[in-house]
């Protein structure tokens, strides 16, 4: 197996936060993900790479591993079970048998062999340590994706076609879904080895908002824009909202900025049914445009009439 840096595959340094290896594997991620890159194979295996380097680096347990062993990683408490520890500069005795650093130049990221392997631990712990190790159970690679989803869809629980590292699946969407929010698809990661279960697929939801409301939790909020002789005089007036157009009354002598809560308007609760959040609404004042001058004389009549 070569070695793979992956600070190198995410274009990061060593001392790279968690918050700086997400923010990498997510701008990489979508660059190559195979849906903008249908037919790509330099992409398609681009991909893997970079969700390989987050499987890694991600997890403080696995890179801590991956800093002390290289390539090897996986086996690191094989190693530690040994013995080995590549930065001892010393020479160590362990079960009558003599090594130094030299005897395990292929454990830190040179050309040991999946055969040199087993004949190290045969002779170390002999045939049934090699066997152990053959017949052992390894569970498969998780995966990552990013999934992006408007705010309208969103609001309501759906069904959708995904493509993760060349496999077609079907997903349910539950509504009330988050910005950055990771869910886990159970078993549906890199096949296990030797029997293992298989990984899991995470995903991360990025939400896009090209609607009229801002969003905050399952709150929703919106301006509502209502005419002068309405705010002045009262009247009705019918609100956008995302189950459809609600009417509502404005009382008289309403001022701009006015604020109203529809109660259970807002947007649904992750895995809640039949629960939502409020929507909000300001209300702004549109002035009359391209008045008569029978208007304008009323409007100036009125002036004088509030000034007597």
């Amino acid at each position: 197996m070569d070695y793979i840096d992956y600070y190198k595959v995410l274009d990061v340094t060593k001392s790279a936060t968690e918050a700086d290896i997400k923010k990498a594997y997510r701008k990489l991620a979508r660059k190559y993900h195979p849906d903008l890159n249908p037919n790509d194979k330099e992409a398609e295996k681009k991909f893997k790479e970079i969700n390989e380097a987050n499987e890694v680096l991600s997890n403080p347990e696995n890179r801590k591993k991956y800093d002390k062993y290289g390539k090897d990683w996986k086996h690191a408490d094989e190693f530690e079970k040994a013995g080995y520890d590549p930065n001892q500069q010393q020479n160590r005795q362990q079960g009558g048998y003599q090594y130094s650093e030299g005897d395990f130049s292929g454990f830190g990221g040179g050309d040991f062999s999946g055969s040199d392997f087993s004949d190290f631990f045969n002779s170390m712990y002999g045939q049934s340590a090699g066997r152990s190790r053959s017949q052992a159970k390894y569970r498969g690679q998780d995966f990552n994706a990013e999934l992006e989803l408007d705010l309208k869809a969103a609001y309501t629980t759906h069904k959708q076609n995904l493509t993760v590292n060349g496999k077609n699946i079907r997903i349910t969407i539950p509504a009330g879904v988050e910005n950055g929010q990771i869910i886990k698809i159970p078993n549906h990661g890199g096949p296990g080895v030797n029997g293992g279960p298989n990984g899991d697929l995470y995903i991360t939801f990025i939400i896009s908002n090209n609607s009229d409301f801002k969003r905050e939790g399952n709150n929703l909020y919106a301006d509502a824009p209502i005419d002068l002789y309405t705010a002045i005089l009262g009247g009705e007036t019918y609100i956008n909202t995302f189950d459809g157009k609600v009417k509502i009354k404005v009382p008289a002598e309403t001022q701009p900025g006015t604020k109203v809560k529809l109660k259970g308007k807002g947007f649904p609760v992750y895995k809640k049914e039949n629960q939502f959040g409020d929507l909000y609404i300001t209300y702004t004042i549109k002035l009359p445009t391209k008045l008569s001058d029978k208007e304008k004389e009323l409007f100036e009549e009125l002036a004088k009439l509030r000034k007597s």
